[in-house]
């Protein structure tokens, strides 16, 4: 990068960071003037800015796609916070500051001071990622906190400090994913989701879930290790899918009980199982899984991240059977997506994309066929009905487990057809997209039951 072009873009992160400035004036207005000024943002970056302040302030590939432009981007992302959170300022403040400075922070002390690059995306560095969490946090909780009194009835004391952290350090990590969603979006979504997901637990429940935890946690350390330490040497899982494993097995057994662990373990073996059938025409296709078959620290955070908040959520919130539901419904939609997969490629004679309906190769990113389709359909069914069984769900409830499982393979399949090949997101991003549409729609089914 020249020196011009730097300081161009240190000047852009400047006025990125001083846009967060104006989450101080929530408080202030009625929420649909903040939703109109926002929307008039939007308009104005999208069709006036250019004139007013001229191209300097799109960098060179935004120019001729204003519409995905991080300067559009960024106010129709707050927008889009009003809109999802109208009786929660404190969260649309505190996301935005996370945004504002964590992001921008990120840019400006990751150049300066990189300490290292991270292993997974030389672009990224430590330093950046540590300067996101301190200022995107700080911000975070400032806001938060500025618009505490917005809040009926109060959140806890706790919460914006506590809440603006945790959200700053999940930000920081998806903002290391090497794909080129726009931060904008992606910061704001997962700072917003961590958020509300933290506002909705409960102090007296967060005491006796942590004295319920001291008791299960020897049993499930070691049981998580044990069966980690078995994938590793049958090669099924990799050093970091294994470490992987034990903190999101330990995390979901603490939480649910031996019951709720069971379910993950099915839901892990039918992976295992299906990635292994066809194994020879896979490879002699190119299309099976890399590291032959074995499961990294991403994979096991896409496809089982979703349950373990949900589990966190049924025992630090009252929304104890809405969170089981959620919990159900993402293992068996990531179950039953890899059944899909894997059937699919081994034995599916006739693959289609999803958008055009023309025929594709197997493998192809997006594409379905009846037998994978059905053998996907057939998991759903078979790990919503082990739910049920381990006592988790009501058996009533099976096929709403059913129905967010098939919702969130056909927006996964959607997306992995439309974004994925332009590098916008990754095969982790499409598991733990799949699992979080399939949560949310079970939930939605079965408060209609």
């Amino acid at each position: 990068m020249t020196f011009a072009a730097a300081d161009s873009e240190d000047r852009r992160q400047l006025v990125h960071i001083a846009a967060g400035g104006f989450a101080l004036a929530l408080p202030y207005l009625a929420w649909w003037q903040s939703v109109l000024l926002a929307s008039a943002a939007v308009a104005f970056n999208l069709f006036a800015i250019q004139s007013v302040l001229g191209v300097a302030v799109f960098r060179p590939g935004e120019r001729l796609r204003r519409l995905t432009s991080g300067i559009v981007l960024y106010p129709l992302a707050v927008l889009a916070l009003l809109l999802l959170f109208p009786h929660r300022l404190d969260i649309v403040a505190a996301a935005w500051g996370i945004l504002a400075a964590g992001d921008g922070m990120a840019t400006l002390v990751g150049r300066r001071v990189a300490i290292a690059h991270l292993p997974w995306n030389r672009r990224k560095t430590v330093g950046g990622s540590v300067a996101f969490v301190l200022f995107g946090g700080a911000a975070g909780a400032a806001l938060a906190w500025w618009c505490r009194d917005t809040v009926i009835p109060p959140a806890y004391s706790w919460y914006p400090l506590a809440a603006a952290f945790t959200a700053a350090v999940a930000a920081a990590a998806v903002e290391t994913i090497p794909v080129s969603l726009d931060d904008n979006v992606s910061v704001t979504a997962s700072a917003a989701a961590v958020l509300w997901l933290v506002s909705l637990f409960s102090m007296d429940l967060a005491r006796a879930a942590l004295q319920a935890a001291a008791v299960w946690l020897p049993l499930a350390l070691t049981l998580n290790m044990a069966v980690a330490a078995i994938g590793y040497r049958a090669r099924t899982v990799t050093g970091s899918g294994a470490i992987a494993g034990v903190l999101l097995g330990t995390a979901i057994l603490a939480c649910t009980g031996l019951n709720g662990w069971l379910l993950l373990f099915a839901t892990f073996g039918c992976a295992v199982v299906t990635s292994r059938m066809g194994l020879r025409r896979k490879m002699l296709l190119g299309i099976a899984e890399e590291r032959g078959g074995r499961r990294g620290a991403g994979n096991a955070f896409a496809n089982t991240g979703v349950a373990a908040l949900a589990a966190l959520a049924s025992v630090l919130s009252y929304a104890h059977e809405p969170a089981l539901v959620a919990f159900v419904a993402a293992l068996a939609a990531g179950g039953s997506d890899t059944i899909a997969s894997e059937i699919g490629k081994a034995w599916g004679r006739t693959t289609y994309a999803i958008t055009t309906g023309r025929r594709v190769p197997p493998g192809t990113s997006g594409a379905m066929s009846l037998e994978g389709t059905a053998a996907g359909v057939a998991g759903a069914i078979l790990l919503g009905a082990a739910g049920a069984a381990l006592g988790l769900i009501p058996l009533a409830l099976v096929a709403a487990i059913v129905a967010g499982a098939t919702v969130g393979s056909l927006v996964e399949s959607v997306l992995g057809a439309t974004l994925e090949p332009r590098g916008v997101v990754n095969n982790d991003i499409l598991n733990f997209v799949n699992t979080g549409v399939a949560a949310a729609v079970a939930v939605e089914l079965s408060r209609l039951a």
